[in-house]
């Protein structure tokens, strides 16, 4: 008798510096995506059916993940019942050890539910850390987890009025990096959330006394356009060192003109996370839950 197919949802984070995004990549490139080393481990749990993992949010080479998510469809051996959602998160955490990989949770769902989908909205946090005038003061510990963009201070509060002008629905075509992906996709998009606000991090107290600031740009919305994040983020902080100023921000929405965004004004990948995909609640009630 065929074991059923089990659909289960999963929660993943990861340190993005050390792989070319989160999607998988041909295994002949020397820098290979979380997805291949995800499926690699996957291979363990000797399901019947080849297992993808179907992620629902991509990162781009050197951005992070607090927390991203994926469906996966495991399909066991005759007589075997579906795996526990503890026993999934175990196992493959168990072959990710050598990576910085984790696991955080599984939820058996739906068949017809999709990560990507069923998704209701994404957040993306950047990270900004001000007071430093050579890159030689970023603080071991923080290297390639923030920016300290040039000049060692920002004008928030004019930061945070440009961010205004971003709220809400609007073409970001100008926002968007064009790929052979993208062209086709609308760049209309609605942001639900974008704050300006000091980071609360472990050790943000312990490098006060050298002049170092965090501070935190948080992005959501329903989805995003191809590095659209890293594109608000820099063009606020060129806002913040008075290069443009908060009505720049419209005028550029306006323009809905990729080329017409500032040259080299997108933000670095290394300070961007993403913080969280959300669902509603029914979705994950299907089956049991694991962290």
């Amino acid at each position: 008798m065929v074991s059923p197919k089990t659909r289960y949802l999963v929660f993943f984070q990861y340190f993005g510096s050390k792989y070319s995004g989160v999607m998988g990549t041909p295994t002949d490139q020397s820098l290979l995506g979380v997805q291949n080393y995800m499926e690699k481990a996957a291979q363990n749990l000797k399901s019947i059916i080849p297992i993808k993992f179907h992620i629902s949010s991509r990162t781009d080479t050197g951005v992070h993940a607090l927390c991203n998510s994926a469906h996966v469809d495991i399909q066991r051996a005759p007589g075997k019942a579906p795996l526990h959602a503890r026993e999934l998160v175990r196992s493959l955490n168990h072959h990710l050890k050598p990576e910085p990989i984790r696991i955080l949770s599984a939820h058996r769902v739906a068949d017809s539910f999709h990560a990507r989908f069923s998704a209701c909205s994404r957040t993306y946090v950047y990270r900004l850390l001000l007071g430093c005038s050579h890159h030689s003061e970023i603080p071991v510990f923080e290297r390639d987890l923030c920016w300290a963009p040039a000049g060692g201070s920002l004008d928030v509060p004019a930061m945070q009025d440009a961010a205004g002008f971003l709220l809400g629905t609007h073409d970001f075509s100008t926002f968007r990096s064009l790929s052979s992906e993208t062209p086709l996709k609308s760049p209309v998009r609605t942001i639900l959330q974008a704050d300006i606000r000091p980071s609360a991090g472990l050790l943000s107290h312990h490098y006060e006394y050298r002049g170092l600031e965090f501070w935190e740009l948080e992005f959501r919305s329903r989805s995003f356009l191809y590095r659209q994040v890293r594109r608000m983020a820099g063009a606020l902080v060129a806002v913040g060192q008075g290069k443009l100023s908060p009505r720049h921000i419209k005028e550029l929405l306006e323009k809905r003109d990729s080329q017409a965004f500032p040259p080299h004004a997108m933000a670095p990948p290394s300070g961007l996370f993403l913080k969280s995909v959300a669902y509603n609640e029914a979705d994950l009630e299907t089956g049991t839950t694991a962290e």
